[in-house]
């Protein structure tokens, strides 16, 4: 019996709130259409375990402490998130295939494929190396 192969984790983050600014709202329903038919075939699959969309709105904090909190992120910056795709599937390349069928491409919604890491980087770095003595 063969063990199924291990999965890799990785999130799909879907940047740019406003790609559908230019679009009729037949234009809008048909990518939403095409949206959750590529979402429902995904889960189906296996492939895709949580999906969200976010808000345009929220808080920033940062500083020390957190002392600065303003309003953001702001739905008008390319850099926005609008939502996330969590995949679990073979490796990057298909992660990168399946970002490549998102149906608001077209229109300039950014999809950002980023591995998850099974330890945050800066625990890596915390834990000393294990020396051995010859």
């Amino acid at each position: 019996m063969n063990p199924s192969p291990q999965k890799e984790d990785y999130l799909l983050l879907f940047r740019d709130t406003a790609w559908d600014k230019d679009l009729s709202p037949t234009q809008v329903q048909q990518v939403l259409t095409d949206w959750y038919a590529w979402l429902d075939r995904l889960m189906q699959e296996g492939k895709c375990t949580s999906a969200h969309p976010l808000l345009n709105q929220g808080k920033v904090v940062s500083g020390k402490h957190g002392a600065n909190v303003v309003d953001g992120p702001f739905a008008e910056s390319k850099e926005a998130i609008g939502g996330y795709f969590y995949l679990q599937v073979a490796d990057e390349a298909e992660a990168i295939q399946i970002a490549q069928q998102c149906p608001a491409l077209p229109h300039g919604c950014v999809v950002e494929v980023r591995p998850i890491s099974p330890r945050c980087s800066m625990s890596l770095r915390a834990t000393p190396s294990v020396e051995t003595n010859d």
